[in-house]
């Protein structure tokens, strides 16, 4: 197989080389584009193919194959663990816990400013600014405040999702 590509890509090649010193290349439409030489301006007209002349061509050679053992290689079994990389039972729950106590700060914060957005955004009627003269830049505001709680109401979710994935 090995020598069919290298054939068919010596082929390629001298063909290249034939429609450099020519000149003539056509590009043909379809999936995927055709880059010819191979055709004649007859057949380059009926497939609706336009040509390139004087375009530099660029061949780029795909990796040469590897050579094939002759027994294929077995797959390797999935190796087990390496007795040093297990972590200590007693590790794993301190590890957890620690995980589940910033999990539950962040829980709590998030909780907060959540209560603080709720406070500010006053059921969607909050307290005009100053700097609020044009009403349109009220309602961005409030439209502003109530995605913010929207994502912090969410943030909350994921974080309780979390938690409730940590074992007890």
């Amino acid at each position: 197989m090995a020598r069919g590509a290298t054939l068919a890509m010596l082929w390629a090649l001298s063909s290249l080389a034939a429609a450099q010193s020519s000149g003539v290349v056509y590009r043909c439409p379809g999936p995927p584009d055709l880059y010819t030489d191979a055709l004649t301006p007859e057949e380059a007209k009926q497939r609706g193919c336009r040509t390139i002349e004087g375009a530099p061509i660029t061949v780029m050679r795909s990796t040469p194959p590897r050579p094939q053992a002759s027994a294929p290689a077995p797959t390797p079994a999935p190796a087990a663990r390496p007795e040093g990389s297990r972590v200590d039972p007693a590790e794993q729950r301190a590890r957890d816990s620690e995980r589940r106590a910033i999990l539950q700060a962040e829980l709590q914060r998030e909780e907060q400013r959540l209560a603080e957005l709720k406070r500010e955004y006053n059921d969607g009627q909050p307290e005009r600014r100053g700097d609020e003269r044009n009403y349109a830049r009220y309602l961005e505001r409030v439209a502003g405040m109530k995605a913010a709680i929207e994502r912090k109401e969410s943030d909350i979710a994921a974080i309780k999702r979390e938690l409730d994935k940590l074992p007890n």
